[in-house]
């Protein structure tokens, strides 16, 4: 004689698998902070390190820790950024800096939130975490920036900042087109244009490992800005779909 589960037991089902993503991390110079930021990939997720002509061996040493390595030859913090997001091939896809100032093993928690269908688009509200964390150039920036997003989208954002996941399909369906500093402000303006749900969520912003490109000079936030403002003052565009895609290597 066997006995017989209980009744509940037989509607009961597995937990679903938690989901994965592909994170892209556009680099540049960043062989010093690579060890850390590779090493704080959740288990089972795929980093793709953008390489945007390193000369400091970034390329082998992200390949030699497990990444997948995608070569960038133009120049820009979008066209790395685009670069990834078409090497991706997951259903997330996820975006943090590569030098050490934004933690990687927070991004499973950008995507839960976007699986439970939350939000579409999740952007990660940098909190600085100590002084030189974020120059105050670059934060009267980021301020002017998303006062100008609220008033071009309605959005009520407080930060713009690089940290960020969505869909991907949903990501490629925009058509982005900036390929220098505007980029990240050009993928929320287009989600909010085509109706797509944008939110943040508070991350802590550590001092970066090594010298800043951009926004460590008010040279470089300058320049930042100037291409974000750029894209504040174009008009709705179609969305449309980019298909093609750079070389990888793994």
């Amino acid at each position: 004689m066997t006995d017989s589960p209980p009744s509940n037991a037989l509607h009961r089902r597995a937990p679903a698998p938690a989901p994965v993503a592909d994170v892209v991390l556009p680099c540049l110079d960043e062989a010093a902070a690579l060890p850390g930021v590779l090493g704080a990939i959740p288990d089972g997720w795929r980093a793709i390190v953008v390489d945007n002509g390193s000369t400091d061996g970034s390329a082998e040493l992200a390949r030699a820790l497990g990444a997948t390595v995608v070569h960038e030859p133009r120049r820009g913090f979008g066209a790395a950024c685009h670069a990834g997001l078409l090497a991706a091939d997951a259903e997330f896809v996820c975006f943090c800096d590569c030098d050490g100032s934004l933690d990687p093993a927070l991004l499973p928690g950008f995507v839960g939130r976007l699986a439970a269908g939350e939000t579409d688009l999740l952007l990660g509200r940098r909190r600085p975490q100590g002084r030189g964390a974020w120059p105050l150039h670059a934060r009267l920036g980021n301020l002017a920036l998303s006062r100008m997003l609220r008033r071009r989208t309605g959005l009520r954002l407080r930060d713009l900042g690089p940290m960020r996941a969505g869909r991907r399909e949903e990501l490629l369906a925009l058509g982005l087109t900036d390929r220098r500093s505007g980029y990240p402000l050009e993928m929320v303006v287009r989600a909010s244009d085509s109706g797509l749900r944008v939110a943040e969520t508070d991350v802590p912003y550590l001092s970066r490992t090594g010298k800043s490109k951009v926004t460590g000079t008010w040279r470089g936030t300058w320049h930042a800005v100037r291409d974000m403002r750029g894209v504040l003052r174009r008009p709705q565009a179609p969305a449309g779909v980019s298909a093609v895609r750079p070389p990888v290597s793994r």
